[in-house]
């Protein structure tokens, strides 16, 4: 039997979450399966390669590159200071020496008595991998990383800047209409996820990030407001590495729009949790989401997906609608009519009829709807 699938956003009270945390390079596991991790704990860790500088030390000493070891003062494999003196002439009577001095800390590589270069590499850089949520290891990826799974309230956001941030959660309005000012932001919200309601100007969020806010979820932002915050125009491209100082999660769109309240309820019961909150969005192939995690600490297992999601859109479900003139607005499924209606373009098109959280009941293409996973 043929039914409608129309994937949509999450906003789940209890769900499953499992997250792969794994190393840009192979390194070292730090953890064991089945130990229970904090989402600032470090899993894994390795070391990036520093970048080569090849000097040309023959030819700064003005001697051939055959003779090149025996004015060599270090050696390949010694460490190195920026500055300190690597190679140099004996010259007359100790006067009139030509030296060669590192270009920076490292380790000198390689000594080469045909081209006269001795190659030098600056010091590695650590990189660690952060567990990310509270919960526990399932399973060990060797040399590169865990899984770690956690049972969780989950909420999904439409658009997001910024990476990984770990902070408590803070409500800073009475309302999901509310918009969120300078003068709404309190003083003690550092390392503070803050939670605000219909919309955020340019302003408040300077503010949020002077007072060391480390993320920020609302309704909605301008995109003005977003250019002048970030210095320029977002592309297509994935997000989330941008250098922004805080991490920001839009639950509903662009312009001034209300908070769902579903999802500001949720949030508001969260208020002084824990969060794990990733502002990285894709929206082409392979579709990434923002998303704010709070982890529950529980080993209670429960099912990882509602079988009514599975069967897709049905009489009941909590839907979204994601165009004008209802944008944003959330409702129930009410009917799913199999026959082919005529809209506005005159192209004809499966519809449903959707109860709005007001009584009203509005017609609508399947497609300017999204399913809210509970």
């Amino acid at each position: 039997m043929a039914h409608a699938y129309t994937p949509g956003l999450k906003v789940a009270r209890k769900t499953l979450v499992r997250k792969e945390r794994r190393l840009p390079l192979p390194g070292k596991v730090i953890v064991s399966k089945g130990q229970r991790v904090k989402a600032e704990d470090v899993v894994a860790k390795a070391d990036i390669p520093g970048n080569v500088h090849p000097v040309n030390v023959a030819g700064l000493l003005g001697v051939s590159p055959s003779e090149l070891i025996s004015f060599m003062i270090k050696k390949e494999g010694d460490k190195i200071k920026k500055g300190e003196i690597i190679a140099e002439t004996k010259g007359v009577f100790g006067l009139f020496k030509n030296k060669v001095v590192s270009p920076c800390d490292g380790i000198i590589e390689s000594i080469s008595s045909v081209t006269g270069q001795v190659i030098i590499r600056e010091n590695p850089i650590p990189v660690e991998v952060l567990a990310y949520i509270d919960g526990e290891v399932i399973d060990i990826i060797e040399n590169e990383g865990v899984v770690v799974e956690t049972t969780a309230s989950f909420i999904q956001g439409i658009f997001g800047v910024g990476g990984e941030v770990i902070g408590i959660l803070k409500l800073v309005v009475d309302s999901p209409e509310e918009e969120l000012t300078p003068e709404k932001i309190p003083d003690d919200i550092n390392g503070k996820i803050l939670v605000g309601g219909s919309f955020i100007t340019k302003e408040a969020i300077e503010e949020a990030k002077k007072k060391g806010a480390k993320g920020i979820v609302v309704g909605g932002i301008d995109d003005m407001n977003l250019k002048k915050f970030l210095g320029y125009d977002i592309g297509v491209a994935i997000t989330g590495s941008e250098n922004t100082g805080l991490t920001l999660i839009i639950t509903e769109g662009f312009g001034k729009m209300k908070m769902a309240k579903r999802t500001f309820e949720l949030l508001q019961e969260l208020d002084g949790k824990k969060a794990s909150c990733n502002g990285a969005t894709q929206i082409r192939a392979g579709v990434i989401r923002p998303e704010i995690i709070v982890s529950h600490n529980e080993r209670t297992k429960i099912q990882e997906e509602d079988e009514s999601l599975k069967e897709g859109m049905n009489i009941g479900t909590l839907v979204r609608i994601i165009r004008e003139p209802y944008f944003g607005r959330i409702g129930k499924v009410k009917s799913l009519p199999p026959e082919l209606r005529e809209i506005d373009t005159e192209s004809k098109v499966r519809i449903v009829e959707v109860e709005l959280d007001d009584g009203n009941v509005v017609i609508i293409p399947r497609a300017n709807v999204e399913i809210i996973e509970e």
